[in-house]
């Protein structure tokens, strides 16, 4: 497993895909927390606060995290090689975990550059430090589960198609709808007692609610148990091929 996840990671960072996804992820935030006089400019905040990439980095990764994972399984599936890599002496288990935990790898690389966000906004606080850390780094972690969980649903489009660009369009539409499609669902006040369950069915709910500072353990468990479902639905994708 360790062989096959370290030739994940490698395939990432010996390839422009790697580079490229942290280069996008760290520049369109850039320019709108920065540049553009937008709502998300830190500078026109009045407070010292990182608000704006928190806003921003869910819907730059609904689109990166896709790009990323399409090739996980569909390339293999299309080169013909899937057939080889299922014969090796891992369970489909390992391979599935060996390709997920490549892509969270790239996940954390792309995120731990924005931590100069971080420390330059604490710099230019008055007074210097003003900034609140508890939301700022509850923001962080909800940020990961929310890649976590794109790189799963990724990872398991891809492993049910040959092609990469279905793979990269159904990714998006899925991962788009997890996040904010049962808070539309909620706001069309439906399903009356149950509104609020469907909204809580969403990932915004959880990765909101994280990012005030305070990480519940039924958020924890909302994004692990979404990223197991995903991880499981790919394991019998796989499996279905020996059927």
């Amino acid at each position: 497993m360790y062989t096959l996840f370290k030739k994940e990671v490698n395939s990432f960072l010996n390839s422009l895909i790697g580079y490229i996804t942290i280069s996008v992820f760290l520049l369109i935030n850039g320019l709108f927390l920065w540049v553009f006089p937008l709502d998300f400019n830190i500078m026109d905040y009045g407070y010292a606060g990182l608000d704006g990439l928190f806003m921003l980095a869910p819907f730059v990764f609904l689109f990166l995290i896709p790009a990323i994972t399409m090739r996980t399984f569909a390339d293999e599936r299309k080169s013909g090689t899937i057939e080889l890599l299922l014969t090796r002496p891992i369970t489909d288990m390992q391979i599935v975990m060996a390709k997920y935990l490549a892509g969270i790898v790239l996940v954390i690389f792309s995120v731990l550059p924005s931590l100069i966000y971080f420390y330059s906004v604490y710099q230019l606080g008055m007074p210097k430090g003003n900034i609140d850390m508890g939301a700022t780094w509850g923001s962080y972690i909800g940020l990961l589960f929310l890649g976590a969980s794109f790189v799963a649903i990724g990872v398991f489009v891809s492993s049910v198609t040959d092609n990469q660009i279905v793979a990269f369009l159904l990714s998006v539409v899925i991962c788009g709808f997890v996040y904010i499609g049962f808070d539309f669902i909620h706001s069309l006040s439906l399903f009356g007692p149950f509104d609020l369950f469907i909204k809580s069915l969403g990932i915004n709910e959880h990765y909101t609610s994280i990012s005030r500072g305070v990480v519940d353990t039924r958020d924890v468990l909302y994004f692990l148990s979404l990223i197991a479902i995903f991880l499981v639905f790919t394991r019998v994708s796989l499996e279905s091929r020996k059927w």
